[in-house]
């Protein structure tokens, strides 16, 4: 059973819960979405990254959410906090955020919405002293929305990536300290 981590005026926030792999693969696994994700995931991808989120709420209290329209109860994206566990960061272990829209509800405030609850999430009840979050230098939609939020461009936790094609393949990183979030409030 999903639980309520947020909810906000036109959102739930919900954790991952068995079933829910079919629906992200019919409607967030699409080329227009996952382009500067690393493209479009096989079935078992998703049920892993699943299960792992599910395994680092059980452990953390803490993971991806998805985020549910209150209007039509349909599943828009998720988003949510991680742990930093890329190979080449530089910053393993950190609270990472993220987040992802289905297309067809793009540019109508969700994600910002959503993050705002999960940055209120993050640095309440999970504790984090400070969150990153990561991209593409041409993802140009996430990074405004991570200075939107308040976050501070970090040049020197950059990497590069090899697993993604030349136009993606620097990941450039965002970060936000408690302080500075509660300051903007």
């Amino acid at each position: 059973m999903a639980d309520i981590i947020a909810e906000t005026d036109r959102l739930i926030l919900r954790t991952i819960d068995e079933g829910d792999a079919l629906e992200q693969d019919r409607v967030l696994n699409t080329p227009t979405v996952m382009a500067r994700l690393g493209g479009v995931k096989e079935l078992h991808e998703i049920e892993a990254k699943h299960a792992k989120s599910r395994a680092l709420y059980a452990q953390e209290g803490f993971s991806f959410l998805f985020m549910i329209e209150k209007a039509t109860g349909e599943m828009v994206g998720h988003c949510g906090i991680k742990r930093v566990d890329h190979p080449l960061a530089k910053n393993q272990g950190d609270h990472e955020v993220g987040w992802l829209v289905r297309e067809d509800r793009w540019r109508r405030g969700y994600a910002e919405e959503a993050m705002r609850a999960v940055l209120d999430w993050a640095f309440g009840r999970v504790g984090a002293p400070h969150v990153v979050a990561l991209t593409s230098d041409l993802n140009v939609g996430s990074w405004k929305l991570m200075e939107k939020l308040g976050m501070v461009r970090r040049k020197d936790l950059d990497f590069d990536d090899p697993a993604f094609p030349p136009e993606d393949r620097t990941t450039i990183l965002y970060s936000l300290t408690k302080a500075q979030w509660e300051n903007a409030q």
